[in-house]
């Protein structure tokens, strides 16, 4: 039963141990919620069949089950609610941590909302069903058997009838789970769709309002509510009906055994005091069953939000093991890559960033530079080919200990609603403060931070919303500077800095790269002149490699890009 809660709900080994002890404290449960009929059989018997007993006899029964009651009911909520409650706050940190292992492409692939709602959404509702639904569902099909065995044995024609019907209420909702699960999966894809329209709305106010669009994407938004509350109605609606059939059976089962119960007293086969024992029993086994039928259904209900959680954790992790690197070459050996399987990004690339030297990526935009970056820094694996760092492969080198060799400046720069000191020592967490400003002064970010109201201690807003894109590129530099890694990778680290601060950034750079393997993209020729290599992509392959000088004369690529600045720096409006 362990293993099975474990792999079906996607729970720990601890979690699946504690469900399992509430199913059996459910199944106990059951079995002493008899105990009241069986001292009501005792009492009609002494008050309408005038068998008289000792009224001590019936005041230590109640007595008794009582106090038992109290201990189950006492342990089963303890296994049900502060355990599951439990599980659930571990089920979140086992996902977050599972998040974090996940190699980049994953998060390109899924939308984010999609992940916080698996976070936060869908374990409330498998924590929800594991305290309420799932124990007691399978600590009923437990009990049921040795229930019905007892009304077989007690009398096998009115154990049948009330069986029967019963089992019948309860078999339409498995037969009729196919179309619940699809239902419900429609369902749940509807309010995922929802929640990323709303967080895309949201994130895009400044351009829905700007384009004068907040009509347009208002009614898309209500039309999208509309549609999802339409298909909830025929969600709650096919529920309802199948709940309504199944309890039709469970009283029918009721009907059944009175009619053949008042047949069989008549005919003298039972006594009154057996007829009126099935009816309450028949009447105990429905109630019971009507409350499993509601747990059954809240199962189904849980099955996409399983399944999500499920797809998550079968994902690849990049896998590698942690080892010293004490070199720094990087060598790409005939790589090939693409992000789907439709269209390859680099084919057969092959070329040497050497340790102590400068090598630039350049070519038109989307000819595969960035994705060169990422490859390097094992944000995405490559398909083909090989790729060294110090003369390993890095596919055999764990993620931890890559990214202490290396630092990494993208283009788009994440910021954190903290501090600004707290912001930067994301490159290393040990730094102190006096680290941490000499690094801000480095990337030339002491001019800005000084004008802000607290300055490094300011907060500066979600992603950084309360500075410009000039000084969020710079914290981000700030934070290579702090790292100090042996292999400095730069993408683009120059877009949004003005002239003057991109020539400051270039002479604390001339500090910073002094024997790293530097490897830059910017589009900004002039700022690559005098690099050591230049490597020139074109659609995905190397066209050619060296000096500027060289590449004007050799690449016709190099050299279009070069005619294309000229003409850019030349025009005027």
């Amino acid at each position: 039963m362990k293993n099975y809660y474990k792999k079906r709900y996607c729970i720990s080994e601890q979690g699946a141990k504690n469900l399992t002890k509430a199913t059996w404290f459910c199944f106990l449960t059951y079995l002493i919620n008899l105990a009241p009929m069986f001292i009501l059989i005792a009492l009609f018997n002494q008050l309408v069949l005038g068998n008289v007993s000792s009224v001590w006899q019936y005041v230590s029964m109640a007595v008794l089950t009582l106090v038992f009651m109290y201990v189950l009911l006492s342990k089963e909520y303890t296994s049900l609610f502060n355990a599951t409650y439990k599980e659930s706050a571990d089920l979140r940190k086992d996902i977050a941590e599972n998040l974090a292992n996940l190699p980049i492409a994953y998060f390109s692939k899924h939308d984010l909302s999609d992940l916080s709602q698996t976070i936060m959404s869908d374990v409330q509702e498998i924590e929800h069903a594991i305290s309420h639904s799932i124990p007691k569902v399978v600590g009923m099909w437990l009990f049921f058997p040795l229930m019905g065995l007892a009304m077989l044995i007690g009398n096998w024609k009115l154990g049948l009838a009330a069986i029967i019907p019963t089992l019948l209420s309860f078999l339409i909702l498995p037969l009729a789970k196919k179309k619940e699960v699809a239902s419900y999966s429609k369902y749940f894809d509807v309010l995922r769709d929802n929640s990323a329209a709303f967080q895309e709305t949201i994130e895009l106010q400044q351009e829905i309002s700007s384009f004068n669009q907040s009509a347009k994407v208002k009614d898309s938004l209500y039309k999208k509510m509309e549609e999802s509350e339409k298909i909830h109605f025929k969600v709650e609606f096919g529920s309802m009906s199948v709940m309504g059939l199944s309890t039709l059976f469970s009283y029918i089962s009721v009907a059944v055994v009175i009619m053949i119960g008042m047949s069989l007293f008549l005919h003298g086969e039972i006594t009154m005091l057996y007829l009126v024992a099935y009816i309450i029993g028949a009447i105990k086994v429905k109630e019971l069953f009507d409350i499993s039928k509601e747990g059954t259904m809240e199962m189904f209900y849980i099955e996409p939000a399983v399944r999500r959680i499920k797809e998550m954790r079968s994902t690849a992790l990049q896998e590698g093991i942690d080892t010293d690197i004490l070199s720094y070459d990087v060598k790409f050996r005939n790589v090939s890559f693409a992000y789907d399987d439709d269209t390859k990004v680099l084919k057969n690339i092959s070329f040497i960033a050497k340790q102590g030297e400068v090598t630039a990526l350049a070519g038109i935009s989307g000819c595969g530079k960035t994705t060169i970056l990422r490859l390097i820094s094992r944000l995405y694996d490559y398909d083909e080919g090989k790729i060294l760092v110090g003369g390993k492969d890095i596919k055999g080198i764990s993620t931890d200990s890559l990214f202490k060799v290396v630092s990494i400046v993208f283009q788009d720069v994440t910021l954190f609603n903290t501090s600004i000191l707290e912001n930067i020592r994301l490159g290393k967490e040990t730094a102190t403060d006096e680290e941490v400003k000499r690094a801000a002064k480095l990337a030339n970010c002491i001019d800005f931070i000084e004008k802000l109201p607290d300055g490094f201690d300011t907060k500066i807003g979600e992603n950084g919303a309360e500075l410009s894109g000039g000084e969020r590129q710079r914290l981000s530099i700030a934070r290579a500077f702090l790292k100090d890694a042996p292999i400095l990778i730069l993408d683009e680290i120059s877009a949004s800095l003005d002239v003057d601060n991109e020539k400051k950034i270039q002479e604390s750079l001339n500090k910073l790269i002094k024997d790293k393997t530097v490897i830059i993209i910017s589009h900004r020729l002039k700022s690559i002149e005098n690099v050591d290599k230049i490597i020139v992509i074109d659609d995905g392959l190397v066209e050619d490699s060296g000096t500027h000088k060289e590449l004007i004369n050799s690449s016709k690529t190099y050299a279009n890009l070069i005619n294309k600045t000229k003409l850019a720096e030349e025009f005027s409006y």
